[in-house]
């Protein structure tokens, strides 16, 4: 039976680039593989043949002179058979389809792992959120061991070369018409084995040590602000680069200023005295100093006055945001007698022009119900 055209069997046009042969084969190959259809001679050699195409056409020398000959280029001496060439270039496809989910590719997994990450959760005040702190930290975590520099070998001694993989990390097993790669079992994967391994860490090359670490919040960091600490985290494995170490802060509730961004705000009870006839309030900052408010005549309760950056520091910026004062109008509570008469004999002598607003409330409802 004659072959098929290796362009018509990839499902490709002549002009296609390599991208696109590649994106054909996979797809395809996909669909065929033998390992989802056991037993069918038909998926099989569909899978045989596009691996015939594809070994074909990728390969600029190869496609060149298919381009030019056909397959008679490759009739005497240069066929793809069934032996142990096959089944190897077989792996390789399978390696190519599979490797990136299987975790194989880019060659043998590294004997010198990274640490893992840290995280270490830290609570500071209003005050210090707004002024920055320098804070010392101790955490229990993984260091280089001082015995083997972190080799994980014996001293005087060295990691060798796996000689069950030759260092490659993976072993290669032929089953039948497959040749199937796994992690090596010796190495887990690592090419190296440590035959000597280090007393004091057990041949991992890291040990067990409480760590103390200074770190600088700066000013004006929110709550879940993160700060990152670059190779302070837990020690590699045999060597491996250290792990990074990821501080999360939390800004805990202040008595007296609720935050929003870099604004605060608070609130503030004023007498009733004061607020009619206005004046000058001294209230706490969050810097720790003090602060005038001027509150104009008439002021109502609900009121909101802002002195501008009295707020919070904006991070990484020379800015500041604004505090948000709100006045509440307290009314006076256990009067004496001579208090109760001069507030009978100002209600007896107010009218519409000192509570404008009551006035009008009062005419509206009398309008509506007629009452």
């Amino acid at each position: 039976m004659a072959k098929r055209d290796y362009y018509e069997v990839l499902g490709v046009s002549r002009d296609s680039t390599d991208v696109e042969m590649k994106s054909a084969f996979r797809k395809a190959a996909m669909q065929c593989h033998p390992d989802r259809h056991p037993g069918d001679k038909a998926a099989e050699a569909r899978f045989k043949e596009l691996n015939e195409a594809y070994q074909t056409l990728s390969d600029a020398q190869k496609r060149a002179a298919y381009d030019r000959y056909g397959h008679a280029a490759f009739e005497h001496g240069g066929g793809f058979g069934a032996g142990d060439g096959f089944a190897a270039s077989m792996a390789d496809i399978f390696d190519d389809l599979f490797g990136d989910v299987m975790g194989r590719r880019g060659g043998r997994a590294s004997a010198r792992e990274r640490g893992s990450d840290l995280r270490y959760n830290m609570e500071i005040s209003l005050e210090e959120a707004y002024r920055g702190k320098a804070a010392t930290l101790k955490l229990p975590t993984s260091v280089i061991c001082a015995a083997c520099s972190g080799s994980g070998a014996r001293k005087g001694s060295k990691p060798k070369t796996c000689p069950s993989c030759a260092g490659l990390g993976r072993v290669r097993a032929q089953q039948g018409f497959f040749a199937i790669e796994r992690t090596c079992p010796a190495c887990q994967g690592r090419g190296q084995v440590i035959d000597n391994p280090c007393p004091s860490c057990a041949g991992s090359g890291r040990t067990a040590l409480e760590r103390t670490l200074s770190v600088n919040v700066p000013p004006g960091v929110e709550d879940g602000t993160r700060i990152r600490l670059a190779g302070e985290g837990e020690a590699g494995l045999r060597g491996g680069p250290a792990g990074d170490l990821y501080i999360f802060l939390s800004v805990k509730p202040h008595s007296f200023f609720q935050r929003d961004g870099a604004d605060l705000y608070c609130r503030v009870p004023i007498s009733m005295v004061r607020a009619a006839l206005g004046g000058e309030i001294a209230i706490h900052s969050i810097d720790g100093g003090e602060c005038k408010l001027k509150v104009p005549e008439g002021t109502q309760s609900g009121r909101q006055l802002k002195v501008k950056g009295k707020g919070m520091p904006v991070l990484r910026a020379r800015d500041f945001g604004d505090l948000h004062v709100q006045i509440s109008v307290e009314t006076p509570q256990n009067l004496t007698k001579r208090q109760r008469d001069l507030l009978n004999e100002f209600e007896t002598e107010s009218s519409h022009h000192t509570h404008p607003e009551a006035t009008g409330f009062f005419a509206r409802m009398k309008e509506l119900f007629g009452k």
